[in-house]
């Protein structure tokens, strides 16, 4: 029985994801179909899409075709898709290695058949330039580059896709019809309580972003906010909306590390999603920086994203390492807890928001999709498609378990000790 077209990249498709049979319906660039007839439709447009899979099997390959739109999905909702794919083989197990060199060899004679092998493709422009020639990882001035490649997209992009509030993390929901900004503001007010804040203090906001929880902070509790970010566009864009606050006077944004700030003590100190960009191996040291300016009593609160579905090896060659967080890396909540007390760092208080951030990201997915020529003319078709992507993908790992989010409450020892109970927040 002669083969098709589409029968040939299901048997490709099967080798990149290490499954019998693949989870999804492949239509070809020919029109011809293969696979469950009742599962999510994956239309190959273009054989360069198998190209890239024979050079780069494996997640990047199918990531760069998608980014590409050499590969998409049938239909407006990608979570069907994204879930039958990622629930499946290697990519179930957090695996971004790719197939054996017996399986890369079949994949090659199946591109043969095709006719599609050849050079290498080049990698659609939105994929990271190789980051070597800023230094060491985790230098200053390599974190600075690699920062500027997810968060300096342009201002207007990320409001059309966060709203109003400009917040790029978890919210909290009191339940799932509250609606975006209420559930950001409850998040930012309940940093504000873990944290104490009182007219007067001074609060340190590393990884400030675009002001959100500076703002709030001086305009509901009356604090002295320092904020800090390696973004030059976050920065612009807080300082604008601090002056259009009046609170210059109360808040201070700075183009700045966390390594370099030696004006403390500070009463409090926010982190809230920034931890994912320090690096396993400078976590310790990135506690002992802020428990340094941390005045004695002071609160720490850590918000960060962690990796809950076992060992894994972050590696450079996976989709969020080229397209998203490059040089970023996740880690457990235990991990974390060792990095953040291992500062003399008293734990007070943990709380898990796992099915917050699958609420969070699902809004910003229908945020982007809602206004999709709008974000591709801000930015590229390219980069749009690497957000929906990313965060459709991410939104289906937190339902999953296979991430978490955590805020960690701390406090520095010397002041007056925590409550008894957990009521005052």
């Amino acid at each position: 029985m002669t083969q098709t077209v589409a029968d040939r990249l299901a048997g490709a498709l099967a080798v990149v994801l290490g499954v019998d049979r693949v989870p999804v319906r492949l239509t070809a660039w020919d029109g011809t179909s293969a696979g469950p007839a009742d599962a999510p439709e994956v239309v190959v447009r273009s054989p360069q899409a198998v190209r890239r899979m024979v050079w780069a099997p494996g997640e990047l390959g199918l990531a760069r075709a998608y980014v590409a739109g050499e590969l998409d999905v049938v239909g407006e909702d990608l979570y069907d898709a994204f879930a039958a794919l990622s629930s499946s083989g290697r990519l179930a197990a957090g695996q971004s290695g790719g197939p054996s060199i017996a399986e890369r060899a079949a994949l090659v004679r199946t591109g043969l058949a095709l006719g599609v092998v050849g050079r290498e493709p080049p990698a659609p422009p939105e994929e990271i330039v190789r980051l070597r020639r800023y230094g060491l990882r985790h230098s200053r001035r390599r974190d600075a580059a690699a920062v500027s490649h997810h968060y300096d997209v342009g201002n207007d992009f990320y409001r059309l896709v966060l709203g109003p509030s400009m917040v790029y993390s978890c919210a909290v929901w009191n339940d799932e019809s509250v609606g975006l900004e209420a559930a950001q503001e409850a998040k930012l007010d309940l940093v504000c309580r873990k944290l104490a804040l009182r007219p007067g203090m001074r609060l340190l906001d590393v990884g400030c972003g675009w002001g959100s929880l500076a703002l709030h902070a001086a305009g509901r509790y009356g604090v002295q906010v320092v904020g800090i970010t390696l973004s030059q566009e976050q920065a612009a864009l807080a300082r604008k909306r601090v002056a259009e606050a009046g609170l210059t006077s109360s808040v201070d944004i700075r183009v700045q590390d966390y390594r370099a700030v030696d004006d403390g003590p500070f009463d409090a100190i926010s982190s809230v999603g920034m931890a994912e960009h320090v690096g396993r191996g400078k976590l310790p040291g990135y506690a002992r920086s802020l428990t340094a300016l941390l005045a004695p009593g002071g609160r720490l609160l850590n918000h960060a994203i962690s990796w809950d579905a076992g060992e894994t090896t972050w590696e450079d060659d996976s989709f969020i390492a080229r397209y998203v967080f490059p040089d970023g890396e996740l880690i457990s909540i235990g991990d974390m807890l060792n990095a953040l007390t291992s500062a003399d760092l008293e734990v007070i208080d943990v709380e898990a928001l796992r099915r917050h951030y699958a609420l969070t990201l699902r809004e910003w997915v229908r945020n982007l999709e809602s206004s999709w020529d709008q974000a591709v003319a801000l930015t590229s078709e390219g980069r749009a498609r690497v957000w929906r992507l990313y965060m459709s993908a991410s939104a289906l790992a937190f339902e999953e378990g296979k991430l978490g989010v955590n805020q960690v409450l701390l406090q520095r020892p010397g002041g007056t000790p925590s409550p008894l109970r957990r009521d005052w927040i």
